[in-house]
C-alpha cells in the first residue's frame, strides 16, 4: 500500500491549491514526510471525524488532523449506501478530463449518441485492441467512444511513437483502427497531445488500459463488452436520478 501511495503522490502535478497550507501544516507535513515532492491538490473536511480528505496524484486519502495517521481506501456511507471516495474521485476525473477538447481526442460516435465515454488507450494493449474490434457494436448500443492516449510504457517508447504516428496520420481514425488491428502505422511526427494526455492520465489515477470513464467521471472498466457497457451506463443514469 505504501508503495502504491508513494507512486501516486510522486506523479501528482502542481495545481492551484484549494486550502491554506498554514492551516493544515500537520497534514501537509505528514504527506511530505512520505513523499517530499508531493503536490497536494486540496485538503478539505472529511465525513470521517478527526480526519481531513486529501486529494493528490489522482488519489484521495484521509489524514488525521494531528498528522499521525493516514487511511487509504474507500470511505463508505452506510446509511446512504454511497462510496464517498469514488464519488469524490469521479468529480476529480470529470473536471480534469472535460478540459480536453474534442479536437485532441480520437472519436468514434454514432449519430445522436445516448452516452459518450472517455477511453484511455494504448496501441499495443491486448484488451484495448479487443475493445476497438467491437467499435461498431458500441456505436450500435448508442455509445460514443472518445479515445485519450496512455502509452503504458511511458513517453519516448515504441508504443508512444506509434501513438504519435497515428495522431499525425492524414486519416487518424483509419490509422487508429489499423494500428489496433496490429498494423504498424507509418512513422510520422507533428505537434501532438500524447505526452500531455499521458500526464493527465497519471493525475486522474490511470494505471492500466483500457480504462473507461463514464460521463460523470465514474470509472466503469477495464474492458467491457458492448452490451455490458450499455447496461452499466444505464444503471449509472438511473442511480443519478
Amino acid at each position: 500500500m505504501f508503495t502504491k501511495l508513494s507512486l501516486a503522490l510522486a506523479f501528482a502535478a502542481a495545481t492551484t491549491t484549494a486550502f491554506a497550507a498554514e492551516d493544515n501544516k500537520a497534514i501537509t507535513d505528514a504527506i511530505h514526510s512520505l513523499v517530499p515532492n508531493a503536490k497536494i491538490d486540496s485538503i478539505s473536511k472529511s465525513a470521517l471525524p478527526g480526519f481531513s480528505e486529501v486529494v493528490t496524484g489522482g488519489q484521495v486519502v484521509y489524514v488525521s488532523s494531528d498528522g499521525k495517521y493516514l487511511l487509504q481506501g474507500s470511505l463508505f456511507d452506510i446509511a446512504n449506501k454511497k462510496d464517498l471516495t469514488e464519488s469524490r474521485l469521479a468529480g476529480i476525473r470529470k473536471e480534469l478530463i472535460d478540459q480536453v477538447p474534442k479536437s485532441k481526442r480520437i472519436v468514434f460516435a454514432p449519430k445522436d449518441p445516448k452516452y459518450t465515454v472517455t477511453v484511455y488507450t494504448d496501441i499495443d494493449c491486448g484488451y484495448c485492441r479487443k475493445l476497438h474490434e467491437n467499435i461498431a457494436q458500441y456505436n450500435q448500443q448508442g455509445i460514443a467512444l472518445e479515445y485519450l492516449w496512455f502509452p503504458r510504457s511511458g513517453v519516448g517508447t515504441p508504443s508512444y511513437d506509434k501513438a504519435v504516428s497515428v495522431w499525425c496520420a492524414s486519416d487518424r481514425n483509419r490509422a487508429f483502427t489499423d494500428a489496433k488491428a496490429g498494423k504498424d502505422p507509418k512513422s510520422a511526427k507533428c505537434d501532438n497531445p500524447i505526452a500531455e494526455q499521458f500526464e493527465l492520465g497519471q493525475r486522474v489515477g490511470i494505471n492500466g488500459t483500457p480504462t473507461i470513464i463514464a460521463p460523470d467521471g465514474t470509472q466503469i472498466g477495464g474492458y467491457l463488452p458492448p452490451e455490458a457497457m450499455r447496461q452499466r451506463l444505464d444503471a449509472l443514469a438511473t442511480a443519478s436520478k
